[in-house]
């Protein structure tokens, strides 16, 4: 059995092309499905049009939470649920770019490119990550402790 939880979230992520992103404004409690990347620190990088509701959300209450499921009916339970702060990224951020067209499987964008078309980059940096993984662990949840916010 692996111990190595991180690993194993690692590979949800790379797995997973969609994120519920659960963020709140005054309207109340709001989620959004989004594309995303992630970085080896395993924070959570999306694109998001600055007027999409859970943007403003972001801006206004940097707290948001998501969830990534990569299993299909009838296999294993496998996914991540996942709290942290969220903000915005100034900048078109080429790295993330060649990350997120590899994961769609779209060729590399030129670093010239208008890659955002008038959208942001977003990140959730979690400071929990809880991996829920039922081959391994039945439905005992699978925590990892990440960052003080």
């Amino acid at each position: 059995m692996p111990q190595n939880i991180k690993k194993l979230i690692e590979g949800v992520l790379e797995r997973g092309y969609l994120m519920s992103l659960g963020t709140f404004d005054d309207g109340g409690v709001w989620v959004a499905d989004v594309n995303y990347v992630f970085d080896e620190a395993l924070n959570i990088y999306w694109i998001s049009d600055p007027d999409a509701r859970h943007s403003k959300a972001v801006l206004k209450n940097k707290k948001a939470a998501g969830t990534i499921t990569v299993s299909n009916s009838g296999e294993d339970n496998l996914g991540v649920q996942f709290e942290g702060i969220a903000e915005k990224i100034e900048g078109a951020r080429f790295d993330l770019a060649k990350k997120f067209r590899a994961k769609k499987h779209k060729p590399e964008p030129k670093e010239d490119e208008d890659f955002l078309e008038g959208d942001s980059w977003y990140v959730l940096k979690p400071n929990k990550i809880e991996l829920i993984c039922e081959k391994y662990f039945g439905f005992d949840k699978q925590v990892l402790e990440l960052y003080e916010n």
